[in-house]
């Protein structure tokens, strides 16, 4: 079993920057792949960005290429995604999620979730 909490969330504008964090816990040798996604109200949950456990190779959504970033700090066990220039249309429940098979960009292949941690953009 893998534990994921997500941190970092809240209210900011329009152009604004924000960082998120997840924290992982347990079987944390089984996971290749990390993966952060977002639901915006009325929408499905939709991917943003993955990153390799192993080796750091990482894969942007292009709705959020040049803005957003995904790392990963393996010795604190955690992974970030710092959100730069953000837009109303970036607000929705961010949710970090683990996979233990392969690199995968899509919400099926996915294992464990974390709850997630609201962010919203004010225009």
């Amino acid at each position: 079993q893998v534990q994921l909490v997500e941190s970092g969330g809240g209210l900011v504008q329009a152009g604004d920057s924000l960082r998120l964090s997840c924290a992982t816990s347990g079987s944390i040798f089984s996971i290749n792949t990390m993966g952060w996604f977002r639901q915006a109200p009325g929408k499905e949950r939709e991917f943003v960005a993955a990153i390799s456990w192993s080796t750091g190779s990482t894969y942007n959504a292009n709705s959020v290429k040049g803005r957003f970033t995904i790392s990963r700090d393996n010795a604190k066990n955690t992974v970030y995604l710092q959100m730069n220039s953000l837009t109303p249309e970036d607000t929705a429940v961010y949710y970090c999620a683990a996979n233990r098979r392969r690199p995968a960009y899509v919400e099926y292949e996915y294992d464990y979730w974390g709850q997630g941690t609201q962010v919203t953009v004010s225009s």
